[in-house]
């Protein structure tokens, strides 16, 4: 009768059955929710870690060298001081007054925006055309673009001083060719003469950053769909019909980036400007950023100077805000849409 007894045996891992799902989540709650919270915290907790990791250099360099300086221009900017001693002579809002009521300031702020309009309106339509023909297979297509592109890789430094030995009266390389050909040439130089030194600057400043406009439109037109080209071609477009109705549209989020920094640079001109003319003859070349130098480091009138860079802070934040919303916004919307429609009529 013993041998009848069958002795129960316990199942082996190999042998038994999978948990079923409510044996699964019966498993779960014995685990508790407090693990997975713990779990996800520390997940949580490492990713800000991160990004503190490596965002706190960048947002400690921004505060050293943008909102501590801007900070300490706007105080200096309701002081009169010297440059000597704490800042105990509070005058206000007396050197906003002074500076909006000068005359050399408002001079200065027309000659950036003149060079605002001038870099646009010379550099936009011939960058495009460089870009365009570059675009094109030729030979010689990369030397071309290193050569266009090569001033803007200088210093601004270099290149003006490349461009003031150039200009020397009598003795530079320009009135030397201009004599040899017979041409006439300003007796007090092209950077003396009052009424040709802010157009003298404007080639310099052209031949500097035209290659930016350049190298900016050809990554555009590298991003324009190879397949609308062919489909031009196959309905028989030529090759202006092609770049007028497909290339230029696509290429308006570029165009409108490349003049919105345009502008801001032509607010802050200054380097250039300072080393060809520092700002002369007769303020004719001068711009809010020289003029604010020249207030500070040569009449050390350094209130006025925190309250000039003020100024032009604020006229560049609202420039660049309008630019923002009323044309750069136009982005937000697809291009290719549009331009297929164009072409379907």
């Amino acid at each position: 009768m013993a041998d009848d007894v069958t002795t129960p045996v316990a199942a082996s891992p190999a042998t038994s059955p999978a948990p079923g799902p409510a044996a699964r989540a019966t498993t779960a709650r014995a685990a508790g929710p407090g693990g997975g919270r713990r779990r996800g915290a520390r997940s949580q907790l490492r990713k800000r870690l991160e990004i503190v990791f490596f965002v706190a250099p960048a947002l400690l360099l921004f505060l050293m060298f943008v909102l501590v300086p801007m900070a300490t221009a706007v105080q200096m900017s309701v002081y009169k001081w010297k440059g000597i001693g704490p800042l105990v002579d509070f005058v206000g809002l007396k050197n906003y007054v002074t500076v909006l009521t000068s005359e050399a300031f408002t001079e200065a702020l027309v000659h950036n925006l003149i060079v605002v309009v001038l870099s646009i309106a010379i550099q936009l339509p011939l960058g495009l055309a460089i870009a365009l023909l570059l675009n094109r297979e030729m030979w010689g297509q990369g030397i071309l673009r290193t050569i266009i592109f090569v001033p803007y890789v200088l210093a601004e430094v270099v290149a003006g001083v490349i461009w003031a030995q150039l200009l020397v009266p009598e003795y530079g390389v320009l009135d030397a060719i201009s004599a040899a050909i017979g041409l006439p040439t300003p007796e007090q130089g092209w950077l003396g003469d009052s009424e040709l030194a802010l157009g003298t600057v404007m080639v310099v400043l052209t031949w500097k950053y035209l290659g930016l406009a350049v190298i900016l439109f050809l990554a555009g037109l590298q991003g324009v769909p190879e397949e609308l080209y062919e489909a031009a071609k196959l309905d028989g477009a030529s090759w202006w019909q092609v770049q007028r109705r497909i290339a230029i549209p696509l290429l308006g989020p570029t165009l409108r980036t490349w003049a919105f920094l345009s502008m801001i640079g032509s607010l802050q001109l200054f380097d250039m400007v300072w080393i060809l003319t520092r700002g002369g003859p007769a303020n004719a070349t001068s711009t809010m950023a020289t003029f604010l130098i020249t207030e500070g480091t040569e009449r050390n009138n350094f209130g006025t100077a925190g309250a000039a860079s003020v100024i032009l802070f604020v006229i560049a934040l609202t420039m660049a805000v309008l630019y923002q919303q009323l044309i750069m916004r136009q982005d937000t919307r697809s291009d290719v849409p549009r331009v297929a429609r164009r072409r379907s009529r």
